[in-house]
């Protein structure tokens, strides 16, 4: 089998390397990685692997990747879903091809989903030719230090005297563990096909921001005070500092949506292919205490 993956050296695919490794997977893997790119990883993995050197923006760097491949991994992001499909049906691809997309596309906020949801509305004639393609939604990924969400508010916990909560911290949110993430994206593109076109990998449980930042502050062994700051001020706020930033600092969308809620079921992932995340407090205790270990 040639497996072909992108974002292999990213966040969540350090986690599925390491689900191959511990799986024995016996294939090639093929990753398109760039010059620069940190393959230490990869090179002491022990797998068979093959590096297409290259650029996810570039046609036939991609049409390298999935030329021949009998399965696609894209960890890369949606951006460059529409593209990939180009270059796997220009190669022919008959196989199992695994996207992870975004719960953001359910989002009200048509700045949040809209570019989302035009790219499924674009990437609907190559399933209507049939290719064979599985999307996997993760809701806010957590885990360790090179997340972009939760270790942010491990920070803000820490440092703030008084911790601004937007409309109270009521929003609920459900995160999912990356180690969780490497685990789904094994066990998803393994099959051969899945029942379904779409599955929501989101974590344990749901639990409320405020609660969210609570628990951090348990684990930080801080007391935790809240300030309720009301969306319509949060709002305007991120967008001043886009708008003096030159738009080189964006939390917009961050902020419209912690005041929505973003938790989702994963009965489907684990019905259909075994998906059991990690009890949420488990992984969240691990990051703080990363966090802790890297101030001393």
């Amino acid at each position: 089998m040639i497996l072909a993956v992108t974002g292999i050296t990213g966040h969540t695919g350090r986690y599925f390397l390491e689900e191959l490794v511990r799986g024995g997977f016996d294939g090639t893997l093929r990753v398109l990685v760039r010059a620069s790119s940190d393959t230490r990883l990869l090179d002491a993995s022990g797998l068979r692997v093959e590096k297409v050197v290259g650029n996810l923006l570039n046609s036939e760097d991609l049409f390298r990747l999935v030329d021949g491949a009998d399965r696609v991994m894209h960890i890369a992001g949606i951006r460059v879903t529409l593209p990939l499909l180009a270059a796997a049906e220009r190669a022919g691809f008959r196989g199992h091809m695994v996207l992870v997309h975004t719960t953001g596309i359910y989002s009200r906020h048509r700045m949040a989903s809209g570019e989302y949801k035009d790219i499924e509305a674009k990437m609907q004639p190559y399933l209507a030719r049939g290719m064979n393609v599985t999307i996997l939604r993760p809701t806010m990924i957590f885990g360790d230090m090179c997340d972009h969400n939760i270790h942010k508010f491990i920070r803000m916990v820490d440092v703030f005297p008084v911790m601004p909560q937007i409309d109270g911290g009521r929003a609920f949110i459900q995160p999912v563990n990356a180690r969780d993430l490497g685990r789904a994206y094994y066990q998803c593109v393994m099959k051969e096909r899945l029942p379904e076109l779409d599955y929501i990998c989101s974590g344990s449980r749901r639990l409320s921001v405020r609660e969210l930042c609570s628990l951090i502050g348990i684990y930080l062994g801080k007391k935790t005070r809240f300030v309720s700051v009301p969306m319509a001020v949060g709002a305007a706020g991120a967008w001043g500092v886009k708008t003096l930033s030159g738009g080189r600092i964006d939390y917009v969308e961050k902020v419209l949506r912690l005041g929505e809620d973003r938790s989702f079921s994963h009965e489907k992932a684990t019905r259909d292919f075994g998906f059991e995340p990690e009890i949420f407090e488990i992984g969240l205790r691990r990051e703080v205490e990363e966090y802790l270990h890297g101030k001393r």
